[in-house]
């Protein structure tokens, strides 16, 4: 079969391009998926860049109706109780210390983006997603020392992915499922949480009820001293390729937890160094890959990968390049 160099050659660059931007630029997981009238999750792609430096500068552009690209460029100090975030906004940390000193709340809004920032010093949470709030991207964050916990998933949101983020220096970590009693998030709650870094938080990595699914894999579970995962309220839970060092109870879900009645879980994959024995599993779990694609890294690469990029301005790895075919062969054959 003979080709022809210069038709052929552009094309397969081309190619290898946007496979390598896709995977920098959109997310892995839930908030890939097409639902609700929207296609993924965009931000504020082509809309105007602005760089901020005060919280009125923030607010006002994180609640227009346009989409922004917003970067927020030092400390900026919330000083209401959170910042709310309206549909179609970016919202990065500008290196080398963009910082939210505060909360953001995204309620009912869709097609949001928040990169590469430090969070801290939050009077509750550090990001709320509540009230059917839908296509959220978090990603590459640092979060430590709120008042109460850190990130909060409630009330019927969906589509959310949470990735390559830090938390440390905090108890309550991450809650999805608003309470027992609350039934409605019953089939919603999609959530993706990878490659993140539960370095020595507590407990709530996440805790859930009632999801139709949260896929945790490749995360690095570090020294959480009460637990890791709880699966409660009927919830499914799917665990693998996750790494858990120094956690005494890696996952609760057939016994419940504390108030909660039993949820589903299942686990595989997952490496276990100096950890206690409750690895509980319960029931039947959907498969992730029915709703969406993705790659999962062994879990004993899971450390040194969420260590090295895990948190603001690391990058992550570079995907391997789709090519099957030498240069030789694409010119020659």
């Amino acid at each position: 079969m003979s080709r022809n160099p210069i038709l052929f050659v552009p094309f397969l660059i081309l190619c290898v391009a946007l496979s390598v931007a896709a995977a920098a630029d959109s997310p892995i997981g839930w908030a890939s998926v097409d639902a609700l009238g929207q296609n993924g999750v965009t931000g504020g792609a082509g809309g105007t860049t602005v760089t901020v430096t005060a919280y009125e500068q923030l607010k006002d552009y994180a609640w227009r109706a346009e989409p922004y690209v917003i970067q927020i460029q030092g400390t900026i100090a919330v000083t209401e109780t959170e910042c709310p975030v309206k549909s179609h906004k970016t919202i990065v940390g500008l290196p080398p210390d963009g910082t939210l000193a505060g909360a953001f709340v995204i309620r009912t809004n869709h097609n949001i983006v928040i990169r590469d920032l430090y969070f801290r010093d939050a009077p509750d949470d550090e990001i709320k997603i509540l009230y059917s709030a839908h296509h959220v991207w978090v990603d590459h964050c640092d979060f430590q020392s709120s008042s109460d916990g850190i990130f909060d998933i409630t009330r019927e949101s969906d589509y959310i992915t949470v990735s390559w983020c830090r938390f440390h220096n905090h108890d309550k970590t991450m809650l999805i499922g608003h309470s027992n009693s609350n039934t409605v998030d019953a089939g919603k709650l999609g959530v993706t949480v990878h490659h993140n870094w539960f370095d020595g938080t507590i407990q709530r990595h996440p805790r859930v009820r009632f999801s139709r699914l949260v896929h945790a894999y490749n995360n690095y579970y570090l020294g959480n001293t009460e637990y890791g995962v709880a699966s409660t309220c009927q919830a499914y839970v799917l665990l693998e390729g996750n790494y858990f060092k120094n956690v005494p109870f890696p996952f609760y879900s057939a016994s419940g937890y504390y108030d909660s009645d039993p949820g589903y879980l299942a686990e595989r994959d997952n490496i276990f160094e100096s950890c206690g024995p409750t690895r509980e599993t319960n029931g039947t779990v959907p498969e992730a890959s029915t709703f969406y694609s993705y790659t999962l890294d062994p879990a004993a690469e899971a450390p040194s990968l969420v260590m090295q990029y895990a948190g603001p301005h690391k990058g992550t790895p570079a995907p391997p390049v789709p090519m099957r075919v030498s240069l030789a062969e694409v010119l020659y054959e």
